[in-house]
């Protein structure tokens, strides 16, 4: 095991950053922490980082308990008392953080240059190590150009082997690709995860974009509202949500509320009446589109708008008291549909999820 947290609580005066928080990360992992501005997921960081402390353990009534007592373990070894640098974690901050007056180069070998003189490798190391180091960001032949000479995706791959030159046992990235382009940070997100799989370094990246963290990471942890809501892999997060708000954060849905008497939306396996605090989660690429009515599960819709951009076509329709539907259809099956705006329709849905809670979206 990597990294342990164990009841870990934080607050900033009145203000709760993290709740119990509880998490393992197996040794080479990469885990994405993702969620919404304000979840947690940075605070969470930089306590594993050691940039900011957990708050202590609260006494009852004069007594302790150490079963409760706040943990943050690198391998089994309590980390809470040592400094970021004695922690040996690799950072990398979403704007870049690079000296502007030092190469490439300089960068790469800052924090092999300021070790202590009896941990700090000889001249010749520092070398062979920077010069690996830009060959697997593949940026061989840039040693001598400043940041500014370099692109925002070549800036933030330098920042990343800057932080992979101390060796970490744990490398952090807090929003790495935030700042580049949608094009730059797809083709980032494909090279950070063939780089993970060569050097199986334990990773903990944070981010708000859920196709990030769903694209590159082993497993996800889903935070909200200073707490921990979902923990697995990409797939069992995206196709089965432990929660109302796991369904509706990671990617678009259709919300129906229980209001389904008349809808022809299946209220649930038997088709009984559902309570109007339920909603019901369909995702747009769970619902197909019938000129006719089909089934006794169609609704029928009209279509407002069609949109063919992209690898999936996107139809827009309105359905009495269910109000917008969107459906996504391969693009094949659309034109051979030949839809046309104003037309009547009956949307199905294939897969539906229902929850019965106070969350508010």
């Amino acid at each position: 095991m990597s990294v342990e947290i164990r009841n870990v609580n934080k607050t900033f005066g009145s203000y709760v950053a993290l709740k119990n928080i509880q998490l393992n990360i197996e040794t080479g992992e990469l885990v994405a922490l993702l969620g919404p501005s304000g979840s947690g997921k940075t605070t969470l960081l930089r306590i594993i980082a050691g940039m900011e402390s957990p708050d202590p353990q609260r006494e009852l009534n004069g007594d302790s308990d150490s079963a409760t007592e706040p943990k943050v373990l690198f391998f089994g070894d309590d980390v809470a008392s040592m400094s970021v640098g004695q922690r040996r974690v690799g950072f990398v901050f979403q704007h870049y953080a690079l000296f502007k007056h030092m190469t490439v180069f300089e960068n790469i070998a800052f924090g092999l240059r300021v070790q202590p003189r009896s941990t700090r490798p000889p001249k010749s190391e520092i070398q062979d190590r920077v010069h690996r180091l830009l060959n697997l960001i593949q940026l061989d032949g840039f040693g001598n150009r400043f940041p500014m000479q370099l692109s925002g995706g070549q800036r933030q791959r330098v920042a990343l082997a800057r932080a992979l030159a101390i060796e970490p046992r744990v490398l952090l990235l807090d929003e790495p690709f935030g700042a580049l382009d949608a094009k730059v940070r797809q083709s980032l997100r494909e090279w950070l995860r063939r780089l993970h799989d060569e050097l199986h370094t334990t990773t903990i990246l944070v981010t708000h974009d859920q196709e990030e963290a769903l694209e590159v990471s082993d497993r996800v942890v889903v935070m909200n509202q200073a707490a921990i809501e979902q923990v697995g892999t990409p797939e069992d997060v995206f196709h089965h949500p432990a929660s109302e708000f796991v369904m509706d954060f990671l990617g678009a849905v259709n919300v129906f509320h229980g209001r389904f008497a008349d809808s022809g939306l299946p209220a649930n396996s038997d088709s009984t009446r559902i309570p109007d605090s339920t909603r019901i989660y369909v995702r747009p690429h769970e619902m197909r589109i019938e000129r006719s009515r089909q089934s006794p599960d169609s609704i029928p819709a009209i279509i407002e708008r069609i949109n063919r951009a992209g690898v999936q076509g996107k139809v827009l329709l309105q359905s009495g008291t269910l109000g917008p539907i969107r459906v996504d259809i391969p693009l094949d099956q659309l034109d051979a549909l030949d839809l046309k705006t104003g037309e009547s329709v009956f949307v199905v849905p294939m897969n539906t999820r229902s929850f019965t809670s106070d969350y508010s979206i």
